[in-house]
């Protein structure tokens, strides 16, 4: 296929034994919408007429062509788009500039910003991970307090990455939540912690909140018995029923 600046898509074949990685998917449409807009930057609607003829004489000739048959309807959008910058150029009579690409222009701007912000949360997310674990590593969590939001989605970064100081960081911050010390000294903090922390950890601060109102201190073993597997109970000793002599054991020889 080919538009009507004879834009003509490449075909990379695929590689053999390699995993595919979903991709974001083309909008055939608006590229040729885009295209067509660049081509009448500044024309006259002369210009924008000879230019739409010509759009129309290549459609016609790449319908004749099989391998241009599925465009993906971008020879379509091209068409139209033309019809419209025509019309609009008749109406005004100006050379063309064109209020809708002004604001898709801003919108692109907006989506570039909002996808710059998500890359500098999770490179937020990351160095907070990576500052977690090298406390972790020397033994000084418990002289910190969590006083970032967003301490959950490193522990979770860290969890995902099998790091095995994530221990550290799910004891370190139970006892914030259970002290309510740090960023959770908010409720709302608290609120939302139920959602973004795992059970074993919930569950370690409300243990470490309960011996606190008991006054009991609570040792390295009553905090980590939580989320571990119970012991299988013991099967019962057979009873002897009623009436039944128990079988006598033969005389030990001296």
């Amino acid at each position: 296929m080919s538009g009507s600046d004879g834009w003509r898509p490449r075909r990379v074949p695929e590689a053999r034994g390699r995993a595919r990685i979903p991709r974001t998917p083309i909008d055939y449409a608006k590229a040729g919408r885009s295209s067509v807009r660049r081509r009448a930057r500044g024309m006259t609607p002369t210009e924008a007429v000879q230019a739409y003829e010509d759009a129309e004489l290549h459609a016609h000739l790449n319908r004749r062509d099989e391998a241009a048959a599925d465009d993906s309807g971008r020879r379509e959008a091209e068409l139209t788009e033309w019809q419209r910058i025509v019309q609009l150029l008749a109406a005004t009579g100006g050379p063309y500039a064109d209020a809708v690409v002004q604001e898709e222009l801003a919108e692109d701007r907006r989506l570039e910003e909002a996808e710059q912000q998500r890359r500098q949360e999770q490179q937020r997310v990351a160095d907070r991970a990576e500052e977690l674990t090298r406390l972790g590593g020397a033994n000084r969590l418990d002289r910190s307090v969590p006083s970032q939001v967003g301490d959950e989605a490193a522990r979770e970064l860290l969890d995902e990455n099998r790091d095995y100081r994530v221990a550290k960081v799910d004891g370190w911050l139970a006892r914030a939540l259970a002290d309510q010390s740090g960023h959770y000294t908010d409720p709302a903090a608290r609120t939302a912690a139920i959602g973004l922390l795992p059970v074993p950890v919930r569950a370690r601060a409300t243990l470490l909140t309960a011996l606190a109102r008991t006054g009991t201190p609570a040792t390295d073993g009553e905090a980590d018995f939580v989320g571990a597997s119970p012991r299988p109970p013991r099967p019962p000793r057979p009873r002897s029923l009623p009436g039944s002599s128990a079988p006598s054991l033969p005389p030990r020889h001296r």
